[in-house]
């Protein structure tokens, strides 16, 4: 029986693999850093949430970027001191980019908002260790343009605030979202083409997310391939945007995918974002989770995790 299109191309990059751990064995000995992003735990007390993970053995964490005012967020110091408590380490900081705060703006006071809100997250995340500031080019939620010129002014705030990326040695991660939820950068391609217009120093890596890659991209894991080294982090969850393991997501290939594009390496990472299935998940990050539930939730995903990347490793 002829395979599938998808199946064409999964097989290929299954024969790529194989034929690439065989020439080269220690290319593939790291495993992949798991991380996980915790803005979906709400208002969940951030002790709580990083002795779950310390718990499911996981050694880095992808903290919400609640800095929305000077006097709002988590505090460097005690922050840190949790950090140490539950051995882990920050990979990264996940941008939240709304009406309020967004580069692509018609209105000068949400484009200032902006880079003051980048400026914030960028002090937080340096001075914790972080890798990588994630950047949602549009507001997310407002899948309609404003005009033919929301890239442009988009490209134009991000290029004022890109020298506190270097400063800083934090990379800008581009996100490209569905577009169901943002007017621009909606692919991995549109990342690339945004990453080239900014065309400065510190802004240059992408995160992916494969819940907004299946309504995007034709095939998930050769979108990681397009990526490349750009790739820096990779948001995870299943095809219902629930845990791993209770969808239909290619898990085996995307882990497949990674390894051929050197994810393997410092510095980059897979993080758990299952925010479940429906509409807009973001009232959850202001609400009261079921401990319970998200317990389960991350025990699953680890574990499934886990096995499918034994699985991959052991071809």
């Amino acid at each position: 029986m002829t395979l599938q299109n998808y199946e064409q191309k999964s097989a290929a990059i299954k024969d790529r693999f194989i034929d690439a751990k065989r020439k080269d064995p220690k290319r593939f000995e790291a495993r992949l850093a798991m991380s996980w992003s915790n803005w979906g735990f709400g208002r969940e007390e951030l002790s709580r949430s990083l002795e779950r993970l310390a718990g499911e053995g996981l050694k880095y964490v992808e903290l919400h970027g609640n800095h929305y005012g000077p006097d709002l967020g988590y505090k460097t110091g005690p922050t840190a001191a949790l950090l140490k408590q539950y051995g882990l380490e920050l990979s990264g900081v996940c941008g939240m980019f709304s009406d309020d705060n967004d580069l692509s703006s018609n209105r000068g006071i949400e484009r200032q908002e902006a880079i003051y809100y980048i400026q914030r997250e960028l002090d937080f995340t340096a001075e914790l260790g972080g890798h990588y500031l994630l950047v949602v080019p549009g507001s997310v939620g407002r899948p309609d343009p404003y005009d033919s010129a929301e890239f442009d002014r988009s490209v134009e705030t991000l290029q004022i605030v890109a020298p506190a990326f270097a400063k800083a040695k934090v990379r800008a991660a581009i996100e490209p979202i569905r577009s169901a939820e943002v007017s621009l950068v909606r692919t991995v391609a549109d990342a690339k083409r945004y990453i080239a217009a900014v065309d400065r120093e510190w802004v240059d890596r992408i995160n992916g997310d494969v819940y907004h890659m299946q309504s995007e991209e034709p095939h998930i894991p050769s979108a990681i391939l397009e990526a490349g080294d750009q790739l820096v982090n990779l948001h995870l969850a299943d095809s219902n945007r629930c845990a791993l393991g209770e969808g239909s997501m290619d898990v085996d290939t995307m882990i497949m995918a990674l390894y051929l594009i050197g994810h393997n390496s410092p510095g980059r990472f897979v993080t758990p974002e299952p925010l479940g299935p429906g509409g807009a998940p973001y009232p959850a990050m202001n609400g009261y989770p079921d401990p319970a539930a998200l317990d389960k939730l991350v025990h699953t995903t680890v574990t499934t995790w886990r096995e499918r990347e034994d699985v991959v490793r052991a071809l």
